[in-house]
């Protein structure tokens, strides 16, 4: 115990402190991070309309699932509504209207913008058929465009196209949008108020 340092810590505001100093660590530099890139999308500045299509007449009559995004007020609040009409084991029409912010607007024009859908052409897809058809239109700033197709099973119709690069942006677009909807009509309808 001899050979250890004593520290010794002031008692009363005029004593001194001794106390060994600690050795200056250098910290590591920090990778700079750089802020993503900042998509301005605005609701109130664009004009906004998005309505989606799929079904097919079958042994169970027509079945379909539709829905669209309409913004109302100058871009204060949007409405979705929403269809889905299955007659297997003779379900009913499920019919439901969701108000919406416009957030949500501002992330489905982001999806659309990212997914650049508004570059492409539906003339190489393949067209509807007996299986059905999907649809989609948008109305965005100064587009106004119309898709329609065949229904799309999986990746491997996609692939088997003439155009497989713009059905893919089709296909993932339609999936990342019926995400979203399904997720906004069950949180809307399924929560139950505490």
């Amino acid at each position: 115990m001899a050979d250890e340092e004593v520290y010794t810590i002031a008692t009363r505001p005029a004593e001194d402190v001794q106390m060994e100093e600690e050795p200056e660590v250098e910290e590591p530099e920090k990778d700079v991070i750089e802020k993503p890139m900042v998509l301005r999308v605005d609701a109130k500045e664009e004009a906004f309309y998005l309505q989606y299509y799929s079904g097919h007449r079958g042994r169970f009559g027509h079945e379909f699932l539709e829905f669209d995004f309409q913004v109302l007020d100058q871009g204060r609040s949007a409405l979705l509504r929403y269809a889905n009409n299955s007659n297997y084991k003779n379900d009913t029409l499920i019919r439901r209207e969701v108000a919406v912010s416009p957030v949500v607007v501002k992330v489905l024009k982001k999806m659309i913008k990212e997914s650049e859908i508004l570059k492409e052409d539906d003339a190489k897809w393949p067209p509807k058929n007996r299986d059905g058809k999907q649809e989609l239109e948008i109305k965005f700033a100064n587009y106004h465009i119309a898709f329609e197709t065949g229904r799309i099973g999986s990746l491997s119709d996609v692939q088997r196209s003439d155009d497989p690069e713009g059905l893919r942006t089709f296909y993932y677009l339609v999936q990342d949008i019926k995400a979203l909807v399904f997720s906004l009509v069950g949180l809307h309808f399924k929560i139950k108020p505490i």
